[in-house]
């Protein structure tokens, strides 16, 4: 009788754990051989949490072209509407990139979209902007025109990177509009009475996350796009679970998410972020607050990502080697809507 071997005998190093993790690890072997993540001539577009804000300007210093159109200025951008392809900022779950997508097409019009403070109208879904509208006129031509280079963006790109980062989200009662934050902890009051808590699930992400792509191929038949999950941890929570536990629910359920639209989706792919900065140098890839992505974390999972790409042309450098601790500090103090749920850190 003739001998088999069996499955695990054909499987590479990375399949095993004492191979694949607890000796001779590599980021760059997280992913499996594929065709090119990223092209030299590719339009790339991003969208998610702050990891996301980080990763699109180490996309640009490595050569290829982030799409821009909309130039915002970065002074007095606390909240990094100017590091994204069309200013819309953090998009912090799929329901909320669904209502971008929905308001730019013309499709949706949230019915509670402004807060009216003396001398200025602040933008519901964009509270942080460095300079808010001064009355009702100018906040709707500033957001037709903001919607309008969004739309644009989407169209034009070959690659979308979108980075999912969190399932608890803050909803009006009217219209199930999603904020990027909770109201009134960037701007305006908060009101029980409009707006209330939600905490998505595996159902409802997936959903929301396939009719998002469902409406980008129906605009841009080509799109290419890459998902991934942030590894920063939740700063604060809304429910009733310690924050650890409400971070975990929320990682669980958004690489859920990705791994079954990955596997239904075509030309959709998953980008380990996640397990790249919590794998064997966590302890590297996390600044002291457990939270904040290193230095060294962002750029391992940089070189992993173009080690999947065609290089343009010329050496990849992100930063000079004495820029680093001017970065790691830059980083730190770079502030997202979701930051601002802790009082005593922001």
């Amino acid at each position: 009788m003739i001998g088999f071997a069996h499955p695990y005998q054909r499987q590479p190093d990375r399949a095993f754990w004492s191979r694949g993790v607890a000796g001779g690890f590599d980021a760059k072997d997280m992913l499996a051989p594929a065709p090119p993540l990223l092209l030299k001539e590719d339009r790339i577009i991003s969208a998610g949490s702050c990891f996301a804000a980080h990763i699109a300007p180490l996309i640009e210093r490595a050569g290829f072209h982030y799409l821009r159109t909309e130039i915002m200025e970065d002074e007095g951008d606390r909240f990094g509407y100017s590091r994204y392809s069309a200013g819309y900022g953090n998009i912090y779950t799929p329901r909320q990139l669904l209502q971008l997508l929905l308001r730019a097409t013309g499709a949706f019009k949230p019915a509670d979209d402004r807060w009216r403070e003396e001398g200025r109208v602040i933008d519901l879904f964009r509270p942080g902007l460095p300079y808010p509208a001064e009355d009702d006129e100018e906040l709707d031509l500033i957001t037709r025109a903001h919607l309008s280079r969004t739309l644009e963006a989407f169209s034009s790109a070959t690659v979308f990177i979108f980075t999912l980062g969190l399932t608890e989200a803050w909803v009006s009662k009217m219209d199930g509009a999603v904020y990027p934050v909770c109201p009134g902890v960037v701007a305006g009051d908060f009101a029980p009475d409009r707006y209330e808590f939600v905490n998505f699930g595996v159902r409802e992400t997936i959903g929301d996350l396939r009719a998002a792509l469902g409406l980008l191929r129906r605009l841009n038949e080509g799109l290419r796009v890459i998902l991934s999950v942030s590894p920063v941890p939740l700063l604060a929570t809304a429910t009733d679970a310690h924050v650890m536990c409400a971070s975990t629910y929320s990682k669980s359920v958004l690489r859920v998410a990705c791994e079954e639209i990955c596997a239904s989706e075509p030309d959709t792919i998953y980008f380990p972020a996640y397990e790249i900065i919590n794998g064997p140098d966590r302890d590297r890839n996390f600044e002291h607050d457990l939270r904040s992505i290193s230095v060294w974390g962002l750029e391992t999972v940089a070189r992993a990502l173009f080690a999947h790409s065609q290089r343009p042309d010329g050496p990849v450098r992100l930063w000079e080697k004495d820029q680093s601790a001017d970065l790691s500090r830059a980083l730190v103090q770079f502030e997202c809507e979701e930051g601002m749920n802790d009082p005593t850190t922001s």
